[in-house]
């Protein structure tokens, strides 16, 4: 009998395990039933956070710059090369991690460390970025963004408008003739899970102002000033899918760099090299912390069972918690789903213990695929 190869493709099981330790784990745990498994691991990330650790993990190399963070402190920011391929995260320099605990600015936060990040990238000389957005700290529209890379965001008095987007409500005239000349030649492309558009119900003020911290009165002046700031710079711009991703920093990279919006897990499979490690196995595990109906939209699991049912390669899952129907998974693809919680149903010890409980999984996959 041949021996299996298998395909570990999995995200991050967020705050407690990152996706080149899910891999470990889950390797550990089929060798230990199953010897002779060759196994190849492929971390996976869907454009939010984790993805420069995926790309540095895939043999991209790990660069660092220090940029602005999202209140305006400096702080050391991440992104991956390799040729002239850039990898950059928004969240390394405007996410919600560089806030202190309990501290929120949902007027103020300023994606500007993130244009920072991006012009690190062409100073490394990047002809094609992958700009991952997700998890941002910030709803500016991506204005900070833009004024790190040359542009100008002036009032009525030609002063420079305040940060974040509670400032864009001033904003009179916005010049980007000073745009930095180099990202005329790169090939930007918008890489997110998130095809909402930048204001309305389904804007990003509305639907992830929240959990930036906004109040209901933050959501209204956040969704008035970037409906003002999109009148200034290209109201249809406005409504593409992807323009309200990462408190649309989306907008901000489609109206202004020429990006192109692309689903992000699409892009960084692409990226990454998973068609030809595909075509080497002959089993796939993917999977991330929660497997719910967030996943069937765009998130890393799906992208990787869509594409391995395609070719025609059975694929399991494992996860912190399971929230969809066996009938869900089906058709997503995903033959079976292994979740945590049914070894440890207390949620904080699942979480603590998630390491060991995952090779339990695996060990569980072995059997069930492998025998």
């Amino acid at each position: 009998m041949e021996t299996a190869r298998v395909l570990v493709a999995a995200d991050k099981f967020k705050g407690s395990l990152t996706a080149v330790q899910v891999a470990e784990r889950v390797t550990a745990g089929l060798r230990r039933v199953a010897p002779d498994v060759r196994v190849e691991t492929l971390p996976v990330a869907d454009g939010g956070d984790g993805t420069v650790v995926a790309a540095v993990a895939a043999g991209f190399e790990r660069r660092e710059a220090r940029v602005t963070g999202p209140l305006g402190d400096p702080v050391t920011a991440a992104y991956a090369l390799r040729d002239s391929t850039a990898v950059v995260e928004m969240a390394e320099a405007s996410g919600l991690q560089h806030l202190p605990d309990g501290v929120f600015a949902p007027l103020t936060a300023s994606t500007y460390g993130s244009g920072e990040l991006l012009r690190a990238a062409l100073e490394a000389g990047a002809t094609t970025i992958v700009f991952g957005v997700g998890g941002s700290a910030t709803t500016d529209g991506g204005a900070g963004m833009l004024a790190a890379l040359g542009a100008r965001f002036l009032d009525a008095d030609g002063k420079p408008v305040g940060p974040g987007g509670g400032g864009l409500a001033e904003l009179a005239e916005a010049d980007l003739s000073g745009l930095d000349p180099r990202l005329a030649d790169v090939d930007l492309i918008l890489a997110s899970d998130v095809d909402n558009p930048l204001t309305g119900p389904k804007g990003a003020p509305e639907v992830y102002g929240r959990q930036k911290g906004a109040s209901e009165e933050d959501i209204a002046v956040l969704d008035a000033a970037l409906t003002h700031y999109a009148s200034v710079l290209g109201p249809e711009t406005a409504a593409l899918p992807g323009a309200g991703a990462a408190g649309g920093i989306g907008y901000g990279a489609l109206v202004a760099l020429g990006a192109r919006f692309r689903p992000g897990i699409e892009v960084m499979l692409d990226v990454l090299g998973f068609a030809p490690a595909l075509a080497r196995a002959t089993l796939v595990i993917t999977g991330e912390g929660s497997l719910d109906e967030q996943t069937l939209h765009g998130k890393a699991p799906a992208g990787v069972a869509a594409a391995a049912r395609e070719a025609g390669i059975e694929v399991v899952a494992v996860c912190g918690r399971l929230a969809l129907s066996q009938e869900a998974l089906i058709g997503a693809g995903i033959a079976r789903a292994y979740a945590l919680a049914e070894l440890e149903p207390d949620p904080a010890v699942s979480m603590a213990q998630a390491g060991p409980l995952l090779e339990r999984a695996a060990e569980s996959i072995a059997r069930d695929f492998l025998s």
